[in-house]
Protein backbone atom coordinates (compact mmCIF):
# COMPACT_ATOMS: atom_id res chain seq x y z
CA UNK A 1 0.00 0.00 0.00
CA UNK A 2 1.86 2.73 -1.45
CA UNK A 3 1.61 6.14 0.12
CA UNK A 4 -1.17 8.76 -1.17
CA UNK A 5 1.32 10.29 -3.33
CA UNK A 6 5.35 9.82 -3.44
CA UNK A 7 5.85 13.33 -4.10
CA UNK A 8 3.88 14.11 -1.12
CA UNK A 9 6.40 13.64 1.47
CA UNK A 10 5.13 12.39 4.89
CA UNK A 11 6.15 15.31 6.99
CA UNK A 12 3.50 17.30 4.35
CA UNK A 13 0.82 15.56 5.50
CA UNK A 14 1.73 15.89 9.52
CA UNK A 15 4.01 12.45 9.97
CA UNK A 16 7.34 12.74 12.07
CA UNK A 17 9.00 9.78 13.48
CA UNK A 18 8.18 9.21 16.70
CA UNK A 19 11.13 9.01 19.93
CA UNK A 20 11.15 5.49 21.28
CA UNK A 21 9.93 6.38 24.60
CA UNK A 22 6.62 7.24 23.30
CA UNK A 23 3.78 4.55 23.55
CA UNK A 24 4.54 1.57 21.63
CA UNK A 25 1.60 -0.43 19.46
CA UNK A 26 4.18 -3.75 19.61
CA UNK A 27 7.80 -4.62 19.06
CA UNK A 28 9.03 -6.06 15.90
CA UNK A 29 12.38 -9.00 16.10
CA UNK A 30 13.39 -11.97 14.01
CA UNK A 31 14.13 -15.60 15.52
CA UNK A 32 18.02 -16.11 15.03
CA UNK A 33 18.49 -18.66 12.91
CA UNK A 34 21.76 -18.20 11.20
CA UNK A 35 24.52 -19.40 12.62
CA UNK A 36 27.22 -17.71 10.62
CA UNK A 37 26.00 -14.45 12.79
CA UNK A 38 27.72 -15.84 15.76
CA UNK A 39 30.06 -18.71 14.58
CA UNK A 40 30.90 -21.22 17.61
CA UNK A 41 28.79 -19.44 19.69
CA UNK A 42 25.38 -19.48 18.50
CA UNK A 43 23.60 -21.76 21.39
CA UNK A 44 23.19 -19.21 24.17
CA UNK A 45 21.64 -16.57 21.39
CA UNK A 46 17.86 -17.92 22.00
CA UNK A 47 18.03 -17.43 25.20
CA UNK A 48 19.08 -14.35 25.14
CA UNK A 49 16.08 -13.73 22.91
CA UNK A 50 13.69 -15.48 25.01
CA UNK A 51 15.15 -13.01 27.87
CA UNK A 52 14.01 -9.59 25.85
CA UNK A 53 10.87 -11.30 24.55
CA UNK A 54 9.70 -11.51 28.00
CA UNK A 55 10.45 -8.20 29.34
CA UNK A 56 9.05 -6.68 26.12
CA UNK A 57 5.74 -8.92 26.34
CA UNK A 58 4.95 -7.74 29.97
CA UNK A 59 4.15 -4.25 28.19
CA UNK A 60 3.26 -4.87 24.59
CA UNK A 61 3.07 -7.18 21.64
CA UNK A 62 6.00 -8.78 19.95
CA UNK A 63 5.87 -9.85 16.94
CA UNK A 64 8.40 -12.38 15.93
CA UNK A 65 9.61 -13.05 12.05
CA UNK A 66 10.14 -16.93 11.52
CA UNK A 67 11.62 -18.31 8.60
CA UNK A 68 9.03 -21.35 8.44
CA UNK A 69 7.22 -23.77 10.70
CA UNK A 70 9.87 -25.89 11.70
CA UNK A 71 11.85 -22.14 13.10
CA UNK A 72 8.47 -21.11 14.85
CA UNK A 73 8.13 -24.17 16.60
CA UNK A 74 11.75 -23.99 18.07
CA UNK A 75 11.04 -20.31 18.99
CA UNK A 76 8.15 -21.49 21.08
CA UNK A 77 9.58 -24.28 22.81
CA UNK A 78 12.14 -21.87 23.74
CA UNK A 79 9.69 -19.45 24.98
CA UNK A 80 7.72 -22.08 26.83
CA UNK A 81 10.78 -22.92 28.61
CA UNK A 82 11.78 -19.44 29.86
CA UNK A 83 8.28 -18.88 30.94
CA UNK A 84 7.39 -15.92 28.43
CA UNK A 85 3.67 -15.54 28.64
CA UNK A 86 2.11 -16.26 25.03
CA UNK A 87 -0.49 -13.81 25.08
CA UNK A 88 1.73 -11.00 24.03
CA UNK A 89 3.45 -12.98 21.11
CA UNK A 90 2.57 -12.96 17.41
CA UNK A 91 4.22 -14.85 14.75
CA UNK A 92 4.88 -14.04 11.16
CA UNK A 93 6.52 -16.15 8.57
CA UNK A 94 8.98 -14.40 6.69
CA UNK A 95 12.38 -15.57 6.03
CA UNK A 96 15.24 -12.80 6.68
CA UNK A 97 18.90 -13.40 6.17
CA UNK A 98 19.87 -12.01 9.69
CA UNK A 99 17.91 -10.69 12.99
CA UNK A 100 19.26 -7.11 13.48
CA UNK A 101 15.61 -5.42 12.70
CA UNK A 102 16.26 -2.49 13.72
CA UNK A 103 18.65 -1.43 10.19
CA UNK A 104 16.24 -4.09 8.22
CA UNK A 105 13.08 -3.19 9.14
CA UNK A 106 10.59 0.09 8.37
CA UNK A 107 11.03 2.81 9.90
CA UNK A 108 7.62 4.18 11.22
CA UNK A 109 5.90 7.54 11.29
CA UNK A 110 2.71 8.95 13.02
CA UNK A 111 0.21 11.71 12.51
CA UNK A 112 -2.76 12.79 14.33
CA UNK A 113 -5.28 12.38 11.42
CA UNK A 114 -6.15 8.77 9.96
CA UNK A 115 -4.42 7.00 8.69
CA UNK A 116 -2.19 7.70 11.81
CA UNK A 117 0.86 5.26 11.37
CA UNK A 118 2.70 4.84 7.98
CA UNK A 119 5.46 3.36 7.31
CA UNK A 120 9.23 4.73 5.50
CA UNK A 121 10.93 2.20 3.59
CA UNK A 122 14.52 3.03 3.01
CA UNK A 123 16.63 1.09 0.93
CA UNK A 124 18.60 -1.77 3.00
CA UNK A 125 22.14 -2.71 1.56
CA UNK A 126 23.38 -4.64 3.88
CA UNK A 127 25.47 -2.29 5.75
CA UNK A 128 27.41 -1.71 1.80
CA UNK A 129 29.49 -4.90 3.29
CA UNK A 130 27.42 -8.09 3.11
CA UNK A 131 26.19 -9.29 0.00
CA UNK A 132 23.41 -11.57 1.53
CA UNK A 133 20.46 -9.16 2.11
CA UNK A 134 18.14 -9.82 -0.39
CA UNK A 135 15.36 -10.91 2.24
CA UNK A 136 16.16 -8.40 4.77
CA UNK A 137 15.67 -5.51 2.22
CA UNK A 138 12.06 -6.45 1.34
CA UNK A 139 10.91 -6.86 5.33
CA UNK A 140 9.31 -3.26 5.60
CA UNK A 141 7.47 -3.84 2.57
CA UNK A 142 6.20 -7.57 3.87
CA UNK A 143 5.34 -5.07 7.21
CA UNK A 144 3.53 -2.81 5.64
CA UNK A 145 1.41 -5.51 3.42
CA UNK A 146 0.26 -7.62 6.62
CA UNK A 147 -0.61 -4.19 8.80
CA UNK A 148 -2.33 -2.82 5.61
CA UNK A 149 -0.08 0.90 6.25
CA UNK A 150 0.96 3.37 3.57
CA UNK A 151 4.55 3.09 2.48
CA UNK A 152 7.01 6.29 1.32
CA UNK A 153 10.21 4.67 -0.42
CA UNK A 154 12.16 7.68 0.49
CA UNK A 155 14.24 9.32 -2.91
CA UNK A 156 16.64 11.35 -4.07
CA UNK A 157 16.93 12.79 -7.72
CA UNK A 158 20.43 12.77 -8.33
CA UNK A 159 21.72 13.44 -12.18
CA UNK A 160 17.98 13.70 -13.06
CA UNK A 161 17.06 10.38 -12.14
CA UNK A 162 15.71 8.79 -8.73
CA UNK A 163 18.06 7.45 -6.59
CA UNK A 164 16.42 5.39 -3.45
CA UNK A 165 18.56 6.36 0.13
CA UNK A 166 19.89 3.68 1.84
CA UNK A 167 18.99 4.31 5.98
CA UNK A 168 19.72 1.74 8.55
CA UNK A 169 17.45 2.63 11.91
CA UNK A 170 20.44 2.00 14.15
CA UNK A 171 22.52 5.15 12.39
CA UNK A 172 19.63 7.61 13.35
CA UNK A 173 18.02 8.31 16.78
CA UNK A 174 15.06 10.58 17.28
CA UNK A 175 13.84 12.87 19.97
CA UNK A 176 10.43 12.87 18.74
CA UNK A 177 10.28 17.01 18.52
CA UNK A 178 12.24 17.20 15.33
CA UNK A 179 16.07 16.79 16.28
CA UNK A 180 18.11 13.91 15.22
CA UNK A 181 21.43 12.58 15.77
CA UNK A 182 23.52 10.59 13.47
CA UNK A 183 27.31 10.54 12.60
CA UNK A 184 29.30 11.46 9.37
CA UNK A 185 31.88 7.87 9.67
CA UNK A 186 28.29 5.86 8.78
CA UNK A 187 26.56 8.43 6.02
CA UNK A 188 29.35 10.46 5.04
CA UNK A 189 32.26 8.59 4.50
CA UNK A 190 33.57 6.49 1.67
CA UNK A 191 34.17 4.09 3.35
CA UNK A 192 31.23 1.33 3.72
CA UNK A 193 29.46 3.97 1.36
CA UNK A 194 25.75 3.74 1.56
CA UNK A 195 24.91 7.02 -0.74
CA UNK A 196 27.60 7.27 -3.24
CA UNK A 197 27.02 10.99 -4.80
CA UNK A 198 24.69 12.37 -2.28
CA UNK A 199 25.77 15.17 0.12
CA UNK A 200 25.06 15.89 3.28
CA UNK A 201 22.72 18.41 2.41
CA UNK A 202 20.49 16.07 0.47
CA UNK A 203 20.35 13.26 3.01
CA UNK A 204 19.23 15.96 5.91
CA UNK A 205 16.31 17.20 3.09
CA UNK A 206 15.10 13.37 2.91
CA UNK A 207 15.24 13.45 7.28
CA UNK A 208 12.72 16.26 7.08
CA UNK A 209 10.86 15.29 4.11
CA UNK A 210 10.20 11.66 5.35
CA UNK A 211 10.77 11.80 8.83
CA UNK A 212 9.78 15.43 10.10
CA UNK A 213 12.91 16.13 11.38
CA UNK A 214 14.05 19.82 11.04
CA UNK A 215 17.74 19.59 12.82
CA UNK A 216 20.49 16.70 12.37
CA UNK A 217 22.98 16.93 14.62
CA UNK A 218 26.42 15.18 13.52
CA UNK A 219 28.56 13.42 15.43
CA UNK A 220 31.77 12.06 14.32
CA UNK A 221 32.51 8.40 14.48
CA UNK A 222 31.00 5.38 16.37
CA UNK A 223 33.41 2.79 18.55
CA UNK A 224 35.76 0.45 17.99
CA UNK A 225 34.62 -2.65 16.54
CA UNK A 226 31.38 -1.59 15.15
CA UNK A 227 31.08 -3.35 11.74
CA UNK A 228 28.18 -1.21 10.44
CA UNK A 229 31.08 1.82 10.40
CA UNK A 230 29.69 3.93 12.76
CA UNK A 231 26.44 3.50 14.44
CA UNK A 232 24.96 6.30 16.38
CA UNK A 233 22.85 3.60 18.76
CA UNK A 234 25.99 2.35 20.10
CA UNK A 235 27.19 5.80 21.23
CA UNK A 236 24.55 8.83 22.00
CA UNK A 237 20.88 8.19 22.21
CA UNK A 238 17.77 10.87 23.28
CA UNK A 239 16.56 10.00 26.61
CA UNK A 240 14.02 13.07 26.41
CA UNK A 241 13.82 15.73 23.97
CA UNK A 242 16.14 17.50 25.82
CA UNK A 243 18.81 15.10 26.75
CA UNK A 244 21.28 13.09 25.81
CA UNK A 245 23.14 9.98 26.50
CA UNK A 246 26.82 9.29 25.12
CA UNK A 247 29.87 7.47 25.91
CA UNK A 248 32.73 7.96 27.07
CA UNK A 249 36.01 6.60 27.57
CA UNK A 250 38.49 7.67 30.29
CA UNK A 251 41.23 5.39 29.64
CA UNK A 252 43.08 7.72 27.26
CA UNK A 253 44.90 4.28 25.79
CA UNK A 254 42.01 3.44 24.35
CA UNK A 255 41.21 3.82 20.49
CA UNK A 256 37.66 4.96 21.84
CA UNK A 257 38.80 7.99 23.63
CA UNK A 258 39.77 10.68 21.26
CA UNK A 259 36.55 10.23 18.57
CA UNK A 260 33.96 9.73 22.20
CA UNK A 261 36.06 13.16 22.87
CA UNK A 262 34.96 14.79 20.22
CA UNK A 263 31.30 13.48 20.06
CA UNK A 264 31.14 15.06 23.54
CA UNK A 265 32.58 18.45 22.62
CA UNK A 266 29.89 18.51 19.59
CA UNK A 267 26.91 17.55 21.78
CA UNK A 268 27.75 20.01 24.37
CA UNK A 269 27.74 22.67 21.63
CA UNK A 270 25.05 21.68 19.92
CA UNK A 271 21.23 22.44 19.54
CA UNK A 272 17.94 21.40 19.18
CA UNK A 273 15.59 22.55 16.17
CA UNK A 274 14.36 25.21 18.43
CA UNK A 275 18.02 26.33 19.18
CA UNK A 276 17.80 25.21 22.72
CA UNK A 277 21.10 24.10 23.96
CA UNK A 278 20.58 20.35 24.88
CA UNK A 279 21.44 18.36 28.12
CA UNK A 280 24.16 15.95 27.94
CA UNK A 281 24.58 13.07 30.67
CA UNK A 282 27.82 10.56 30.36
CA UNK A 283 27.50 6.66 29.95
CA UNK A 284 30.55 4.55 30.41
CA UNK A 285 31.81 1.93 28.44
CA UNK A 286 32.73 -1.72 29.80
CA UNK A 287 36.16 -2.39 29.52
CA UNK A 288 37.14 -3.98 26.28
CA UNK A 289 35.46 -7.02 25.06
CA UNK A 290 37.70 -9.64 22.88
CA UNK A 291 36.66 -12.66 21.33
CA UNK A 292 38.94 -14.83 19.17
CA UNK A 293 41.53 -12.03 18.29
CA UNK A 294 38.51 -9.48 17.61
CA UNK A 295 37.59 -6.37 19.86
CA UNK A 296 33.29 -6.53 19.84
CA UNK A 297 31.16 -2.99 19.92
CA UNK A 298 30.11 -3.65 23.67
CA UNK A 299 28.73 -0.18 24.72
CA UNK A 300 25.58 0.31 27.04
CA UNK A 301 24.20 2.97 24.43
CA UNK A 302 22.54 -0.39 22.46
CA UNK A 303 19.46 -0.30 25.13
CA UNK A 304 15.94 -0.16 24.39
CA UNK A 305 13.22 1.47 25.20
CA UNK A 306 9.99 -0.90 25.51
CA UNK A 307 6.56 0.44 26.82
CA UNK A 308 7.16 -0.80 30.17
CA UNK A 309 11.03 -1.12 30.26
CA UNK A 310 14.31 -0.66 29.24
CA UNK A 311 16.44 -3.10 28.27
CA UNK A 312 19.90 -2.59 28.68
CA UNK A 313 23.21 -4.98 27.77
CA UNK A 314 25.44 -5.87 29.98
CA UNK A 315 29.14 -7.58 29.70
CA UNK A 316 29.29 -8.92 33.49
CA UNK A 317 31.72 -5.48 34.05
CA UNK A 318 32.14 -3.44 37.35
CA UNK A 319 30.31 -0.63 35.15
CA UNK A 320 27.32 -2.45 34.13
CA UNK A 321 25.81 -1.44 37.66
CA UNK A 322 27.06 2.24 36.55
CA UNK A 323 25.47 1.91 33.49
CA UNK A 324 22.06 0.85 34.89
CA UNK A 325 22.02 3.47 37.46
CA UNK A 326 22.15 5.81 34.84
CA UNK A 327 19.24 5.32 32.48
CA UNK A 328 17.28 4.67 35.55
CA UNK A 329 17.86 8.29 36.47
CA UNK A 330 16.87 8.97 32.97
CA UNK A 331 13.75 6.67 33.43
CA UNK A 332 12.16 6.21 36.45
CA UNK A 333 8.92 5.21 35.26
CA UNK A 334 10.10 2.05 34.09
CA UNK A 335 12.05 -0.95 35.07
CA UNK A 336 15.52 -1.08 33.39
CA UNK A 337 16.60 -4.18 33.21
CA UNK A 338 20.15 -5.57 32.46
CA UNK A 339 20.46 -7.85 30.17
CA UNK A 340 23.43 -10.13 29.86
CA UNK A 341 25.48 -9.57 26.31
CA UNK A 342 28.41 -11.30 25.92
CA UNK A 343 27.44 -14.12 23.87
CA UNK A 344 25.41 -11.75 22.11
CA UNK A 345 27.63 -9.03 21.03
CA UNK A 346 29.86 -11.74 19.59
CA UNK A 347 27.24 -11.43 16.80
CA UNK A 348 28.31 -7.66 16.29
CA UNK A 349 24.96 -6.54 17.63
CA UNK A 350 23.01 -6.29 20.91
CA UNK A 351 19.60 -5.10 22.37
CA UNK A 352 18.71 -2.41 20.11
CA UNK A 353 19.91 -3.74 17.01
CA UNK A 354 17.70 -7.12 17.06
CA UNK A 355 14.41 -4.88 17.75
CA UNK A 356 12.50 -2.15 15.68
CA UNK A 357 9.14 -0.33 17.47
CA UNK A 358 5.56 0.20 15.85
CA UNK A 359 4.10 3.39 17.25
CA UNK A 360 0.19 2.63 18.83
CA UNK A 361 -2.35 4.34 16.34
CA UNK A 362 -1.78 0.78 14.05
CA UNK A 363 -4.89 -0.84 12.96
Amino acid sequence: MKGPSQSQAPAVLGYRMPAEWEPHEATWIAWPHNREDWPGRFQPIPWAYAEIVRHIARGERVCILVNDGVHQRAAERVLKQAHVDSANIEFFRFKTDRVWTRDSGPIFVTREQEPVVAITHWRFNGWAKYPNHKKDEKLPAFVAQKLRMPTWEPEIILNGKPRRVVLEGGSIDVNGRGTMLTTEECLLSEVQQRNRGIAREQLERSFRDYLGVEKTIWLGSGIAGDDTHGHVDDISRFVSPDTVVTVVEKNRSDPNHAPLQENLRRLRGAADHNGKKLSIIELPLPSPVWFRGQRLPASYANFYIANSAVLVPTFNDANDRVALNVLKECFPQRDVVGIYCGDFIWGLGAIHCATQQQPVGSP
